[in-house]
C-alpha cells in the first residue's frame, strides 16, 4: 500500500474551522472541490489514497496532519493545543493502527503535527501557541525509538513552525526569517520566501522531488524554479483562509 497518503474529507462545518484573527467567509463546496484536485495530485504523485470520513463535529478535521506524525515506523498520535480539536485522533489511530505502531502523547504535553518538520534525521518542533515543551519532551522520546533527534524551535507570527519553514530536499529549506531563529538551521542551505508571501507560500514536498506550492505565491514560485525546482501550483484559498497550509491536508507515509 505504500507510499501512502491519508486524507480526510470536508465537514458542512468547516466553514466554523478554527482561525487565529478575524473569521473569514469559507465557502465550504469549493473548499470539496480544491479537496479533490488535492488528492489527485496526490495520486499522480504515486500515493495511494488512504481516506477518513469527515466528521461534522470537528470542523478542523481536513487538516490531518495535526493529529498524527509519522517518524519511520511509528505514528505518534498527537494531543492537538486546541482542545476543541483533540477528538479528531481517534479516527486517525484507527486508521494508522493498521499501518504502523502508534504512540500517543498524553497530558500534560499538547502538539499540533504542524509544528513538525523533519529533515533527514533531525525532528524540528516548533514550540509554538499549539505545542508546549512537555509535548516536545515525550515525541523526543518516541524519536528516539527510531534513531532520530529532536530540535526544539521557538515559533511567532505564524500558527505553526511548517507556517515559517518548509522543506524543499535534504539540504535546502524555505523560510520565513522574522518568525524563527534561522541560526538553529545553520546546517542548511536557506531560501527566503518573497516579500509579503510569508502567510502564502505553503510547500509539500512530493516523494518524487516536486513542490506543490500555493498558487497564492506567485514570487515564492518563480524563485523555486528560478533554482530548478519542478514546481506543480495548487489552489487551496478556502483552506488558507483557515490558516491551513498544503502540509496539513495529508499524512504522507513513504
Amino acid at each position: 500500500m505504500y507510499p501512502t497518503a491519508l486524507i480526510r474529507g470536508v465537514p458542512e462545518s468547516f466553514s466554523n474551522a478554527l482561525v487565529m484573527g478575524e473569521r473569514p467567509a469559507i465557502d465550504v463546496e469549493k473548499a470539496r472541490a480544491q479537496h479533490r484536485g488535492y488528492q489527485e495530485m496526490l495520486q499522480n504523485a504515486g500515493y495511494s489514497l488512504l481516506p477518513v470520513a469527515a466528521d461534522e463535529r470537528y470542523p478542523d478535521c481536513p487538516f490531518v496532519e495535526d493529529a498524527a506524525v509519522i517518524l519511520d515506523s511509528l505514528a505518534v498520535i498527537t494531543r492537538p493545543g486546541a482542545p476543541e480539536r483533540r477528538g479528531e485522533t481517534e479516527a486517525m489511530a484507527a486508521a494508522l493502527g493498521t499501518l504502523l505502531a502508534l504512540r500517543h502523547i498524553s497530558d500534560p504535553g499538547t502538539i499540533d503535527g504542524g509544528d513538525v518538520l523533519r529533515v533527514g534525521s533531525t525532528v524540528f518542533v516548533g514550540r509554538s501557541t499549539r505545542t508546549n515543551d512537555a509535548a516536545i519532551v515525550q515525541l523526543g522520546e518516541f524519536a528516539a525509538e527510531v534513531g532520530l533527534n529532536v530540535v526544539a524551535v521557538p515559533v511567532s507570527g505564524v500558527l505553526h513552525l511548517k507556517s515559517a519553514v518548509a522543506l524543499l530536499d535534504d539540504e535546502t529549506l524555505l523560510i520565513a526569517p522574522d518568525c524563527v531563529d534561522v541560526g538553529l538551521f545553520a546546517n542548511y542551505s536557506l531560501l527566503h520566501k518573497a516579500p509579503g508571501e510569508t502567510h502564502l507560500a505553503s510547500v509539500l514536498r512530493l516523494r518524487s522531488g516536486t513542490l506543490a506550492v500555493t498558487t497564492t505565491a506567485p514570487a515564492t514560485t518563480g524563485l523555486l524554479r528560478d533554482k530548478g525546482y519542478s514546481v506543480v501550483s495548487v489552489d487551496s484559498s478556502e483552506f488558507q483562509a483557515a490558516d491551513g497550509g498544503l502540509t496539513c491536508l495529508s499524512v504522507l507515509i513513504d
